[in-house]
């Protein structure tokens, strides 16, 4: 399938007369496409099509029909039936009323098209350039991260159920494949533990009863791996993925040596990053936020605040459930400095900020990092009459390598190390002679009284020690906390998300597939927004419960 340009003519006369008068106030679609024109141009995605073959629908008119379709929470089916029935998505992509539209498969294989050739930001990018040169997104000004869990389009599996719907699916592979060769390999007890989905089965009761069910699935497994990898098997038979699967999940979840085969339990375990969760989306994983946890991924939504302009999502990052907020920080400041759309002042909470995160911000892309540090948490003995006293009751004397303390005690120790994560860290302690007399040594410290130092501190490189210090006195000002409020409203944007375009939960397996999701989702936000910009629809406000307001009248 080739791609032949087509240039767009404008509206037809007739589609353009008939949705005139039908809709005489218009529609979301009908200004989009008065305002931004055609949007999307199909040598945009060129790259994604050969030049020989027979000529593909309009790429332009997939990629827009593929935003909508997230617009309105619809299916490939029901998009495509709408390309059909709605005058005002034909007014919106330039068709005549009679136009037959497409098959509903033209869309799974645009966006598969898409992933295949690094294009899943493209749709994004397009609509972002094109409210540039409508003066309605700039670079500077202020813009808000925050991130989202979402489900993966899969079940969230105990050990258990993982290694046994893991065989069964490697085992209902080979069945369809090869039934002879398996059929000379399983016994029929096999069909009776396989037979059925795993979460249909009830399992034993009592532990070692369980822990026995495991190993016999263990050690199936691997007659299936040995018999796969045998010289005399077919080659092939190996390259089949959930094979690739059974594999992989054999080797983090079992031990197999001249005792058997058993579970690996506790730190022999491969962490929850590197593990497989479930057979059927290898790059879901499960994770765990403020107690929550699911299977699937996480996205971060960035999006601009100005009050005179559109709040629009800049972008999207996706990555599987286990990766922290602070590992992202970077990553986003990257992907706005490549769109030209690099903030001022970027406000976020609390997980996205570190002491070299605000530094390198700054030095590296001109931005104020605005966000919560966390605070000093020293606490001395509970019988202590005076505060505890906290890193900042401390004089660094960074060139003399010196700490000097409130009673002016000066430090004997000043070791420069390195944390297993990598960050240079620097070792200060105080002698414990200079500790054990002290009058505030309960507030100070809880070190032995056999112990040769007494107080220890651990100090970041200069730089960043001095801007952690400046941001834990400036979050403590009403000022400040006035100027970090505008961070709240990215809340309503993951709100308008899920209750718009079910981000929370993906249609797809895979972490490509879920990504393209989460940028197309965000571009029907856009498109969204800029309708409401267009009709002067207000902002909605903070819905408060009846309660509260019978709390704020009395």
């Amino acid at each position: 399938m080739s791609l032949e340009s087509r240039h767009d003519h404008g509206v037809p006369e007739l589609t353009a007369r008939v949705v005139r008068a039908a809709f005489p106030k218009g529609t979301l679609a009908v200004r989009i496409r008065e305002v931004l024109g055609p949007v999307f141009e199909d040598e945009s995605f060129a790259e994604a099509f050969p030049k020989r073959g027979r000529p593909a629908i309009s790429p332009g008119a997939l990629a827009l029909v593929s935003v909508l379709q997230y617009a309105e929470g619809l299916t490939d089916r029901q998009a495509a039936d709408q390309v059909r029935a709605r005058m005002d998505w034909k007014f919106l992509l330039g068709l005549e009323l009679d136009d037959p539209g497409f098959d509903f498969s033209a869309l799974s294989d645009f966006r598969s098209r898409l992933i295949r050739n690094s294009l899943e930001e493209k749709v994004l990018d397009l609509v972002l350039e094109r409210c540039s040169e409508l003066g309605l997104l700039r670079s500077g000004g202020r813009q808000r991260t925050d991130s989202t869990h979402v489900l993966g389009a899969v079940r969230v599996l105990n050990r258990m159920e993982f290694v046994g719907e893991t065989l069964r699916a490697a085992v209902e592979a080979l069945a369809a494949a090869a039934p002879d060769w398996l059929a000379s390999l399983i016994t029929a007890d096999w069909i009776e533990r396989y037979g059925a989905r795993i979460d249909s089965y009830r399992f034993p009761k009592g532990d070692n009863v369980r822990t026995e069910w495991a190993e016999q699935v263990g050690r199936d497994g691997f007659t299936i791996l040995e018999a796969v990898h045998a010289p005399q098997a077919p080659q092939w038979l190996r390259e089949i993925p959930t094979v690739q699967v059974l594999r992989r999940a054999w080797v983090e979840q079992y031990h197999r040596d001249s005792e058997g085969v058993r579970w690996r339990e506790g730190k022999d375990l491969p962490p929850a990053r590197s593990r497989l969760s479930s057979p059927y989306d290898t790059d879901a994983h499960y994770g765990i936020k403020r107690g929550s946890g699911w299977c699937g991924y996480k996205t971060h939504l960035s999006e601009t605040c100005e009050p005179d302009a559109p709040h629009l999502i800049t972008h999207v990052a996706t990555t599987d459930a286990t990766v922290n907020d602070t590992e992202m920080t970077q990553i986003i400041h990257q992907g706005l400095a490549t769109r030209e759309l690099t903030p001022d002042e970027h406000d976020v909470d609390a997980g996205y900020v570190t002491a070299a995160h605000i530094v390198t911000a700054r030095d590296e892309h001109g931005i104020e990092l605005l966000g919560p540090v966390g605070l000093d948490t020293h606490h001395g003995g509970s019988d202590s009459t005076v505060p505890d006293l906290s890193q900042s009751a401390f004089t660094i004397n960074w060139e003399r390598h010196t700490v000097v303390c409130p009673r002016d005690a000066v430090s004997v120790s000043w070791s420069e190390q390195v944390k297993s994560s990598g960050t240079p860290i620097t070792r200060v302690q105080f002698a414990a002679t200079d500790c054990r007399p002290c009058p505030l040594r309960s507030a100070c410290t809880r070190a032995s009284e056999k112990s040769r130092y007494g107080r220890s501190l651990t100090l970041l490189p200069r730089e960043q020690q001095e801007v952690l210090d400046q941001r834990r006195q400036e979050q403590q000002t009403e000022e400040w906390k006035k100027r970090y409020d505008i961070r709240a409203g990215v809340e309503a944007t993951i709100s308008q998300a899920v209750r718009h375009t079910g981000i929370r939960r993906t249609r797809y397996t895979g972490l490509p597939k879920t990504h393209l999701g989460n940028v197309l989702a965000a571009t029907a936000i856009n498109i969204i927004r800029l309708d409401a910009w267009l009709t002067g629809t207000p902002l909605g406000k903070t819905r408060t419960s009846h309660l509260a307001r019978l709390e704020l009248a009395v």
